[in-house]
């Protein structure tokens, strides 16, 4: 109960505001709007094409520089960096999804435009968002903060996908579209009412200070390459197994029926026990001790599969295996992102959590794209142990840097300019 403490933070109700905004727009330029366009009678192939529109989400990194260094005039200086990016971003993103929703469907190149606007502005609000977050919590914090932005980012999602179809089938899309709208102002409202954090004024804009900068004072740190490699190694087993998993049910011969009705309470449940439990642990034993008991818990949790494997079609068993991947998933999500916080120096937090960020994606995407020929070739029980043994490489890296922030300098205090350990 006292590590559960951390939750009681006041600012964690802002962070946790925060993540339901950023939730909230991915399925209504993705999942929710292809049903729509679905219904419209456009083709699969042009619905398939759609996907394109979120290549903001992994782009990012590439206009964070002028999130991170460049003040909004007059809005910047009455609210803060932080906070008039926010709220600026987040009354532009209500415009972007009502213009979405009254957009003819069959008018493909409109709705496509509208569509990428609606990723654009929502990957720019996710910037603002985690560095925010960053910003205002301490080192000891940050895997806490990460899991109440997750929280509030599965509610958001929730909310745009089951609750903007209940609200079309009753409504219109348009309307459904409208409240959902409605809802993106939650992002300006907690803008408002959340404190600025402490952030090094933004400095004018060159080259050399929003871009190169961040990468040269990263790329000064001690052993500052073997974090990459961590970044891109530690959810190498999580890549693997994950992207086989809903396969394998299927091979094994669970409907979809069968596997939605049992993720959906038991996978969503576990999840965010998972998270909320992953930040607990980063609180108690401190990020890189969380980092290797969080990750080892989620290599033996590839048992659960072998299990299912031995048993086959039993609905119990199914219950057992997604509560097991989906808690050790949660756990692992809260205290990686938590340790991806702790790198970014105070003054480039956006540029640089942006860009761990997609190197963490680009890694995943990657490591899971063998998934498939593997598993093929060993069978399942193998192919799930050779996904634990994948989360080896990554545990050791979290060993080696564990020992080595173990031995640097304290952390410097939050709001400070110092390199983080």
């Amino acid at each position: 109960m006292r590590v559960l403490e951390v939750y009681r933070n006041p600012r964690q109700l802002a962070i946790l505001a925060m993540g339901f905004a950023s939730g909230l727009p991915l399925a209504l330029s993705g999942a929710t709007l292809s049903v729509r366009l679905t219904e419209a009678g456009v083709s699969l192939a042009a619905v398939g094409a759609y996907a394109l529109v979120g290549l903001s989400y992994s782009l990012k990194f590439l206009w964070s520089p002028v999130l991170d260094r460049v003040a909004l005039p007059w809005l910047g200086a009455r609210l803060g960096q932080r906070r008039s990016w926010l709220l600026a971003i987040a009354l532009a993103l209500a415009g972007a999804i009502a213009a979405l929703g009254f957009a003819e469907p069959l008018d493909l190149w409109l709705t496509a435009v509208l569509a990428a606007g609606v990723a654009f502005l929502s990957a720019s609000q996710d910037i603002v968002i985690d560095a925010y977050r960053i910003e205002l919590l301490g080192k000891d914090e940050q895997a806490a903060g990460a899991a109440t932005t997750q929280w509030g980012y599965r509610v958001g999602m929730i909310a745009s996908g089951a609750g903007a179809l209940a609200l079309a089938q009753h409504f219109g899309w348009p309307q459904s579209y409208l409240a959902m709208a409605a809802l993106a102002g939650v992002g300006a409202v907690t803008a408002l009412l959340s404190p600025e954090p402490a952030h090094p004024h933004a400095r004018s804009w060159s080259l050399a200070g929003a871009v190169v900068e961040p990468f040269r004072e990263f790329a000064s740190r001690p052993g500052w390459s073997w974090i990459l490699v961590f970044v891109l190694l530690y959810r190498l087993g999580d890549a693997l197994s994950g992207q086989m998993s809903n396969p394998f049910y299927v091979k094994l011969g669970f409907s979809k029926d069968e596997i939605a009705s049992v993720a959906k309470l038991f996978g969503l449940v576990a999840s965010m026990a998972g998270i909320a439990a992953g930040g607990a642990f980063a609180y108690r034993l401190g990020v890189a001790k969380a980092l290797i008991a969080a990750g080892a818990i989620h290599a033996a949790g590839n048992l659960a599969f072998v299990l299912q494997a031995a048993l086959g079609h039993d609905v119990r068993a199914l219950a057992f295996t997604i509560f097991v991947e989906n808690f050790t998933g949660g756990l692992v999500s809260a205290a990686f992102v938590g340790y991806l916080s702790t790198l970014c120096h105070p003054a480039f937090t956006a540029t640089q959590y942006a860009l761990l960020s997609s190197l963490t994606a680009v890694g995943r995407t990657l490591f899971a794209s063998p998934s498939g020929w593997l598993a093929d070739r060993l069978g399942w029980p193998l192919f799930f142990c050779a996904a634990a043994v994948a989360a080896l490489p990554g545990l050791a890296l979290a060993v080696s840097l564990g020992r080595a922030s173990a031995r640097a300098a304290p952390p410097s205090p939050r709001g400070s300019a110092a390199s983080p350990t």
